[in-house]
């Protein structure tokens, strides 16, 4: 199986652990047997936007699901009977460093559900802890090696968050540091990891307000050869807007192939669920609705280009 994906790819991503459970008012602690089948019941209902909105048109062939064993192990079983793009985590969540969930066993857990795509994410600065992006580049090289040679796919979610030098060279602007700093930072992690040897198939990259600077990474990741690797656009829970924008921005460029967004198409929805707010049809459709729009969005975009 040679390296890279470059098919048309919408993924609706839920794989979110730690994070998903404080939705649920839940942090610093494991949730309770009866909080962890509410929290399940949610990405259950995620599924059900989902598969609402493949009955509704969206593309079943580039539509796909990122979700993890722990909370949604019975969607990630369904998704990949049904021949669905299938996208599951091997990391542990909430850790600044990455390492293997599931330890040595990594490589039994991603056989057991077979996904499509097995999932990364990675917070890199390459002006950051050289011990810890060492470490990491090792176990992420390690996972390369093992995913290629049993002809699996890799989906690498890059993640550059600002060291303090940085945010004081914009006043301690996090908006600035996006638009000034992160862009050239993400290139020189992708190139830093490239030359570790670690080789993602599909790059799931932080928006980016400049056209030039998506062209540059897209680019940069199908350089030395890597001519079928792609990159999709992840949300970061931001507002619709502004994933708009960021997808208007990629939209058409060879080499990104769509996006991978969670929050940003669930987040109200779960909220309110939470909250006794919301019924669950009405739950599913909002999801269905804001799936269907980000397809749009990039779709239209990428025609227009």
């Amino acid at each position: 199986m040679g390296l890279g994906y470059d098919n048309d790819l919408y993924i609706l991503a839920f794989d979110h652990r730690g994070s998903f459970a404080k939705m649920f008012g839940i942090s610093g602690r494991e949730p309770t047997a009866e909080e962890t089948a509410q929290i399940q019941d949610a990405k259950r209902l995620i599924f059900e936007g989902f598969q609402l909105a493949l009955e509704q048109g969206a593309s079943r062939g580039a539509a796909g699901v990122l979700v993890d064993a722990q909370y949604g192990p019975t969607v990630a079983t369904e998704a990949r009977a049904a021949g669905l793009n299938l996208a599951m985590p091997v990391e542990k969540s909430g850790q600044n460093e990455f390492d293997f969930e599931y330890g040595e066993a990594f490589g039994e857990k991603i056989e057991e559900y077979d996904p499509t795509f097995s999932k990364v994410l990675v917070r890199y600065n390459p002006d950051g802890d050289r011990a810890m992006n060492e470490r990491q580049t090792a176990r992420l090289k390690r996972l390369t090696e093992w995913l290629h040679a049993n002809d699996r796919k890799f989906l690498f979610e890059l993640l550059v968050p600002a060291e303090e030098a940085q945010l004081t060279a914009v006043d301690g602007d996090g908006e600035r540091y996006d638009v000034e700093i992160r862009p050239d930072l993400m290139i020189r992690a992708i190139r830093e990891l490239h030359e570790a040897g670690v080789e993602a198939d599909i790059w799931k990259i932080e928006g980016i307000d400049s056209r030039e600077k998506c062209q540059e990474i897209a680019a940069l990741v199908r350089s030395g050869g890597r001519d079928s690797v792609g990159c999709v656009v992840l949300g970061r829970g931001a507002s619709h807007a502004k994933v708009e924008a960021w997808l208007e921005a990629a939209a058409g460029l060879t080499g990104y192939t769509g996006f991978a967004i969670g929050r940003s198409i669930f987040g109200d929805a779960i909220k309110a669920l939470a909250a006794g707010e919301l019924d669950r049809a009405s739950g599913a459709e909002s999801i269905a609705a804001n799936y269907t729009r980000f397809i749009e969005v990039y779709r239209s975009a990428a025609a227009a280009a």
